[in-house]
């Protein structure tokens, strides 16, 4: 039911699983997209999830000197995707807004466009980034046009490496309306520990009620792909970073890491009753990738039904 990703959200349960996929490219034919569409409807549906993460994709070129390893293309916009070309597929739609990217007025519209869907509103890229909306104003907006708009934040485990402060972070944004946080992918599980007890010992602190944290695995099929994961800041230990480089078969290698760092943090989260998700990332278009990520999926369901055993 399409429902269920909020109930679950709204009852602060464990065991959320999303799949994120990108839109096709904003440059193709409405004919190639609709082709597009209907191989990830065939595919997504019979797989049990929860919801489906749209991604909002931003230029990211001003958080960084460093070349991006891939060029920038841009992708449909995902709310027109999920309305125009996913509405077969039955399930929550979890649609990312990079909101520095629209002015209020446009965004304003956009909030009363979502009825009662769900979103995570996604800030700068980096202080350098010039934005006509701020994620704050943002939160402040969907609370003036549509309060009931389920919304969720980002939570990045890497930046508590550095600031120790993501759990404040996170704490602020359920104040301003945030339910859930869907976070970047983890390949650093003492980073994503980190944050996580941070939460938990500071909701203990505060007698404040923990909200879902959805955490990200995606396979890495190549050493390119690497280096794309390590541009987007994503935090790859040095140590693992030899490991998968020579591994052999990359992609096989980063499937059993994607898995073991995710049990990791289950048990973890199990043992201090922090309700924690998995949001299996599928952003490759080599058919091995994606079979991965479905792989993933169907290992994370696993999981889940032990953990619950």
């Amino acid at each position: 039911m399409p429902n269920s990703l909020h109930t679950k959200i709204a009852q602060r349960q464990s065991g959320i699983l999303l799949y994120g996929i990108t839109p096709p490219k904003a440059n193709n034919t409405p004919e190639k997209i609709a082709e597009i569409a209907a191989l990830q409807i065939e595919r997504i549906a019979p797989l049990g999830l929860d919801g489906l993460v749209l991604y909002d994709i931003q230029d990211e070129a001003d958080r960084t000197d460093a070349t991006r390893p891939f060029p920038f293309m841009a992708t449909l916009d995902p709310r027109v995707y999920s309305r125009d070309y996913l509405a077969a597929l039955d399930m929550a739609k979890v649609v990312y807004r990079c909101v520095g990217k629209y002015s209020p007025e446009q965004f304003g519209a956009d909030l009363l466009a979502m009825n009662d869907g769900v979103s995570v509103f996604v800030g700068a890229a980096s202080r350098q980034q010039q934005v006509s909306l701020t994620v704050a104003q943002a939160y402040a907006l969907r609370r003036e046009v549509n309060p009931q708009l389920l919304v969720g934040g980002v939570a990045i485990p890497e930046r508590h490496l550095v600031k120790n402060d993501e759990h404040l972070r996170v704490a602020h944004k359920v104040t301003e309306g945030c339910s859930f946080f869907v976070t970047q992918c983890v390949y650093n599980v003492e980073a994503a520990k980190n944050f996580l007890s941070d939460y938990y010992y500071a909701c203990q602190q505060t007698g404040t009620a923990m909200v879902p944290i959805i955490f990200t695995i995606t396979p890495c099929g190549s050493v390119k792909t690497l280096e794309f994961m390590q541009w987007l800041g994503i935090s790859i230990p040095k140590w693992l970073e030899n490991d998968l480089i020579h591994s052999g078969d990359i992609l096989a290698k980063s499937l059993d890491v994607c898995k073991g760092i995710f049990a990791e943090l289950l048990q973890y989260a199990g043992e201090k009753g922090i309700p924690v998700g998995c949001n299996i990332e599928s952003v490759a278009i080599r058919k091995d990738e994606i079979e991965a990520s479905l792989q993933l999926v169907r290992d994370v369901q696993q999981m889940f039904v032990a953990n619950q055993a």
